[in-house]
């Protein structure tokens, strides 16, 4: 089995933090993903995945809602 190995621009779960982010760049052992729809950066070692289907609908929903809530342009 080979190891996953994502891009930049991929959307991919972080199994450390349980967040869905979109990958921006890769320094060494460590991945920096952001938000869907933006937000604050964060590093990740790993392991990644690519998101599922439904990790993707899920972060699209929270940010539509948060949208509606006035908490994001």
């Amino acid at each position: 089995m080979t190891e996953y190995a994502p891009e930049v621009g991929d959307l991919v779960y972080d199994e450390v933090t349980r967040r869905v982010g979109e990958i921006v760049d890769h320094v060494g052992p460590h991945w920096q993903l952001k938000p869907v729809g933006g937000g604050r950066e964060w590093d990740a070692a790993g392991p990644l995945r690519p998101a599922t289907q439904a990790e993707r609908l899920s972060s699209d929903v929270a940010l539509a809602n948060a949208r509606s809530r006035g908490e994001w342009p």
